[in-house]
């Protein structure tokens, strides 16, 4: 193992070269806010943009769960350029979110929640419009039940179902239309999942969830 030598927010850290900058820091008690990223997913997620940094030397910010680390690299991670943009990020995830916390079984262990007080907003933001959406909610599973219209596209189901369960899940559809979904949009109990859970272990929002709780009404995401 080799380690380097790297500067974040001006603190001398050290990590194994090759580390990407979001872990290195993390595992140096410097906080990153992040959605999607997965410490041994190859190639990163990259997609909810809540991690970017500024790297001295480079003109355009970049994602810290993709950007590996070299010698002498110098870091900022809370320069004001960093924080408009990911707050900007953090709006457009919450313009496509129905906020219903109080109906959510993740409700106090959301990880919005806890972005939205670090970023000091409220989950109901008025910068852009509101997207709502009107997917159906697949209770079909005898073991969780999987809600879309909560999903952030975060990327983790996918990920845990690929590597460590049998490949039901993917992404579908493109741009705006982009979603979760089984092979050809069947539902859960006609697809191959076997039940492993992980996805639902490593969902951060109340997207997918144990069949112990209750189906919020579509009605109340309009």
């Amino acid at each position: 193992m080799r380690l380097v030598t790297l500067t974040i927010n001006d603190i001398e850290v050290k990590a194994e070269r090759g580390t990407k900058v979001l872990w290195a820091a993390l595992d140096n008690g410097i906080y990153i806010p992040h959605l999607c990223a997965i410490r041994e997913a190859n190639p990163p997620h990259a997609g909810c943009r809540l991690c970017l940094v500024e790297i001295e030397g480079r003109p355009q910010l970049v994602t810290a769960c993709s950007e590996p680390i070299v010698d002498r690299m110098k870091v900022k991670t809370e320069t004001p350029r960093v924080r408009r943009v990911r707050h900007t990020a953090f709006q457009l995830i919450l313009s496509n979110h129905p906020i219903i916390c109080s109906e959510c079984f993740r409700n106090g262990t959301c990880q919005l929640q806890e972005l939205a007080v670090y970023f000091r907003v409220k989950l109901k933001q008025r910068r852009f419009q509101i997207l709502p959406r009107n997917y159906p909610v697949d209770d079909t599973h005898p073991l969780f039940i999987y809600n879309p219209n909560l999903c952030i596209l975060c990327g983790k189901c996918v990920w845990m179902c690929h590597e460590r369960g049998d490949g039901t899940l993917n992404f579908a559809f493109r741009g705006m239309e982009t979603i979760v979904s089984t092979f050809g949009g069947i539902p859960l109990k006609d697809a191959n999942c076997v039940g492993c859970g992980w996805c639902v272990a490593t969902c951060p929002v109340g997207a997918l969830v144990p069949r112990t709780t209750k189906i919020v009404s579509l009605e109340r995401m309009a």
